[in-house]
């Protein structure tokens, strides 16, 4: 199915032409022309059938006895094709917010996620005829979409290589609003933005996982101290070398190389010793 447009008359002008249908009607029958007045009155009473009113942001979508002869678009009062029957369709934008699913991620950790579809239709034919009660559609496909891109990524990445759900949210919603393109093209939807609402752990594996991200969160501040020392340490005794301050041996050189590391990567304060020779 494909939205066409179907014939419509101003509504004014049809009901003037009812009117005077149904007075040059009235007037057959005072003259006792009878067949003539009652096929003018009965003209009239089919014209009337036509006659609908499509409020803004709707379409009204017209069948003829079991066929489809076209959308009427345009807000106000009309006159369609008569006998028809009219169905209306929104063409607003309207937001469907999914339910918390539980569902694993690519790593098989048990998540809860959620997300927001904001959607209209641009096709009255698709939605009507294509699929059965679309609202619904777009609920059961917007679910299963999130499932599927959930369970292709991690809930996080612990280096700096790929994707994951919380740290690529932007990426995440683009991906999801394609897939949801992709679906909901056959009802005749558009799907202007999809983002998630809610990402968790599931309340079973929650407290784990946040342990794991304190160990990975010291880890890595961690190996960013000791790539500083050794860097800081490096620098300190190439300075030494360079303005000829002293001459280290080896032994010396490993020694102070010790003492540096261990005051700049230590926990604590460091509380330096000083020799300051023999007092004898």
């Amino acid at each position: 199915m494909k939205e066409q447009k179907a014939w419509a008359l101003n509504g004014f002008i049809g009901s003037l032409l009812t009117a005077a249908l149904i007075g040059g009607g009235v007037a057959l029958l005072i003259q006792e022309s009878f067949i003539p007045g009652i096929i003018l009155l009965a003209a009239a009473a089919v014209l009337v059938s036509g006659v609908t009113v499509v409020q803004p942001n709707q379409a009204a979508v017209v069948t003829f006895f079991g066929r489809y002869v076209g959308t009427i678009r345009e807000g106000g009062f009309w006159l369609t094709v008569p006998l028809s029957v009219r169905t209306n369709v929104s063409l607003r934008v309207r937001n469907f917010n999914s339910v918390k699913l539980k569902v694993n991620d690519v790593e098989g950790n048990p998540i809860e996620i959620a997300a927001v579809v904001v959607f209209r239709v641009v096709d009255s034919a698709k939605a009507t005829f294509d699929v059965d009660k679309y609202e619904q559609f777009v609920e059961i496909q917007s679910e299963t979409a999130l499932r599927h891109v959930a369970t292709k990524y991690p809930y996080d990445v612990y280096t700096e290589a790929g994707y994951s759900l919380r740290g690529n949210s932007e990426e995440i919603a683009l991906e999801l609003s394609r897939e949801l393109q992709e679906r909901l093209s056959v009802a005749g939807v558009e799907v202007l933005e999809a983002r998630l609402t809610h990402l968790a752990y599931s309340t079973e594996i929650a407290s784990a996982m946040l342990q794991r991200q304190q160990a990975t969160a010291i880890i890595s501040a961690r190996s960013k101290i000791v790539e500083g020392a050794v860097g800081m340490v490096q620098l300190a005794i190439a300075q030494l070398e360079q303005d000829g301050v002293i001459q280290l041996d080896e032994e010396r050189k490993a020694a102070m190389i010790n003492n540096l590391l261990v005051a700049i990567v230590s926990d604590r304060s460091a509380n330096p010793i000083i020799n300051t020779g023999s007092l004898y």
